[in-house]
């Protein structure tokens, strides 16, 4: 060996210690990757690994392939719905005892909107935290902040604080929602996904009839009604804890190698780095924060600014407006853009008109639902002249008819495999059942024309709301980006109720006290009919002339906002004609090798001219 070569040799091997101490000191620095992440060896992608929460669940759900297990799972899952859906329909109807009681029924509408922003900020949050730690971390904490809510709301003696319980009540809440759709996601197949995310839903089928029999049970003590469910709805969930141990246990035991670790990520990064990588940057939280102070300051203010004293000029309105508009929404957005290493909206993901327009259907949803049912409540009991049960059960009959309806059209698509045909349908139908409610909305007349409007527009959704869930995550093409979408799309769900709340809170308060007041020319009168519908009732009875004057505000009021209701089907129609009809195949998620040859057979066997822009729309 001449001496040149002998040169380039030790040059070669002192370059390659150099790498060898440089990627040993990286590693070490860092020491993130290979704790938190599978490193994929196929993936052409940006994202080049894959989280340990979601790695680990997919070799949790190799160990429960069975149908037992996979039905012990599905009813885990059904237990912990029955529990919160039950709740759910309680606690809606006690919330408007709630603020009535405090004589500030009007800022129902305020509360939910607060509560909404919450679940929308909280919703990405934990789809991250999930795809990190795993899911059962997720389902602990969701727990934990909806029985601390709830007992909070239950103990409350005036709206700050009740609202302050709404809050956790709404973290907790939304924390287990996700989780379950999430799990629900993670053990089905594409094509049986739509019948797997009814699953949390079909206890509404049982709970409409029984909500009616627990309100009047619990005989107006609203306080006993909320804060039973602090202790019911922790043991309801022991069941699923049991099963994602289970699973744990078997995974630990049969395939230990490959599990990743979830939760030593403080003891190996240390605090700081803990901090700054994980809840800094991962889960984005001057992104969350920014989000929620965005729509807190723009939308809440439309809720309190009516009433019986008008209040649009003055400090406390114009003051969060002009926050909201003028500068926590350029920085929220700047923000994402620029500086935001893991922005709240991935952009690339967004593009996709699948996701974009599913991600505006789900705005509509709850935006349009709550223009005619945020005091369908109220409506039913003081201007149809409906008894406490019959009232919570009319206003159920959405949810019943939609979870029925969704869940025959699972076992129809697991086998037709397509899903924007009938998302159009279920749109068409909810322009009828709008235009329904605009015609009965009030008196005792009215009891027929509102229960078969509710049951049609509950059908139309059962046609679209959770097929355009399953129809995003089709377009999410993988499996680890898909909590994250479905968050997304869950948390867009919120916002639409956040800012249909705002909405129909501004209507609400400021058209109806003055219809009242206009006519029964008696402001005292009109202050309790306005701020406490509840206490007024008794002491006015259906059929006297002050309770004829009340029942027709309430008329006109209600008119107004299934009105605007109405007007927003037209473009939630629009959306549902640009989504993507993508087929569902038998695995968990599409990739992108499925997807090209999906492609290429389309086109070799049909060898047509290329399409036009308007019959792209229905691929």
């Amino acid at each position: 060996m001449s001496f040149s070569e002998q040169d380039r040799k030790s040059g070669a091997d002192m370059q390659l210690d150099l790498d060898r101490k440089s990627d040993a000191e990286m590693q070490k620095d860092l020491d993130i990757e290979p704790k938190l992440t599978a490193v994929s060896s196929s993936s052409d992608d940006a994202e080049s690994h894959v989280d340990a929460g979601v790695h680990n669940i997919e070799v949790y759900a190799e160990q429960y392939s069975s149908p037992i297990h996979r039905f012990a799972l599905f009813f885990s899952i059904f237990l912990v719905a029955y529990a919160y859906g039950l709740d759910g329909q309680v606690r809606y109807t006690y919330q408007s005892y709630a603020t009535s009681s405090y004589a500030q029924h009007s800022l129902l509408s305020t509360v939910n909107c607060i509560t909404t922003v919450i679940a929308a900020a909280g919703q990405i949050c934990y789809a991250r935290a999930s795809d990190i730690f795993g899911r059962m971390t997720i389902l602990v904490i969701g727990v934990i902040f909806y029985s601390m809510g709830t007992i909070i709301e239950s103990q409350a003696t005036n709206v700050s604080r009740f609202a302050a319980g709404s809050c956790f009540y709404q973290l907790g809440y939304t924390g287990i929602v996700l989780t379950l759709e999430v799990i629900a996601a993670d053990f089905s197949n594409l094509n049986w996904r739509l019948l797997a995310s009814f699953v949390p839903a079909l206890p509404f089928i049982i709970n409409t009839w029984i909500s009616g029999n627990v309100t009047s049970a619990v005989n107006g003590n609203w306080k006993w009604g909320i804060g039973m469910w602090a202790f019911i709805l922790p043991l309801s969930a022991i069941p699923l804890g049991c099963c994602l141990l289970h699973m744990r246990y078997l995974a630990k035991k049969n395939a230990g190698d490959r599990l990743l670790k979830e939760a030593s990520l403080i003891g190996t990064l240390g605090w700081k780095k803990f901090i700054v990588e994980i809840l800094f940057w991962r889960l984005d939280f001057i992104g969350l924060l920014m989000l929620c102070v965005t729509f807190g300051c723009i939308l809440i203010p439309f809720t309190l600014a009516g009433g019986l004293q008008s209040e649009w000029q003055t400090a406390h309105i114009i003051v969060p407006e002009v926050i909201g508009w003028c500068l926590a929404l350029p920085l929220f957005l700047l923000w994402e853009i620029k500086f935001s290493r893991h922005p709240l909206t991935p952009w690339a993901l967004i593009k996709d008109r699948g996701i974009i327009f599913a991600i505006f259907i789900a705005f509509h949803i709850n935006f349009c639902w709550y223009m005619q049912g945020d005091y369908m409540y109220t409506v039913l009991i003081v201007s149809v002249h409906e008894s406490v049960k019959s009232a919570t059960r009319i206003t159920s009959l959405y949810s019943f008819v939609s979870v029925i309806t969704g869940t025959i059209l699972g076992m129809f698509i697991t086998k037709i495999r397509r899903t924007k045909p009938f998302i159009v349908f279920g749109v068409v139908c909810w322009f009828i059942a709008f235009g329904l409610l605009v015609h009965y909305r009030g008196d005792n007349n009215s009891h027929s024309g509102i229960i078969g409007s509710l049951c049609l527009l509950g059908f139309g959704a059962g046609f679209f709301t959770y097929t355009t869930q399953a129809s995003i995550q089709a377009s999410a093409k993988s499996h680890s980006k898909m909590a994250v979408i479905t968050a997304l799309y869950l948390a867009t769900y919120n916002i639409g109720s956040s800012v249909g709340a705002a909405v129909s809170g501004a209507i609400w308060t400021n058209i109806l006290p003055k219809e009242i007041s206009k006519r029964l020319n008696n402001e005292t009168l009109a202050a309790l009919a306005y701020s406490s519908p509840y206490s007024f009732i008794i002491d006015y009875t259906w059929g006297t002339p002050e309770r004829d004057a009340v029942v027709l505000a309430y008329r006109y009021t209600q008119r107004i906002l299934c009105i605007v209701g109405l007007c927003f089907c037209t473009t939630l129609l629009i959306s549902a004609l640009f989504l993507r009809n993508h087929k569902l195949v038998s695995s968990v998620s599409i990739d992108k090798e499925q997807t090209k040859v999906e492609e290429v057979s389309d086109i070799t066997s049909k060898e047509k001219a290329p399409k036009k822009w308007y019959e792209r729309l229905f691929e």
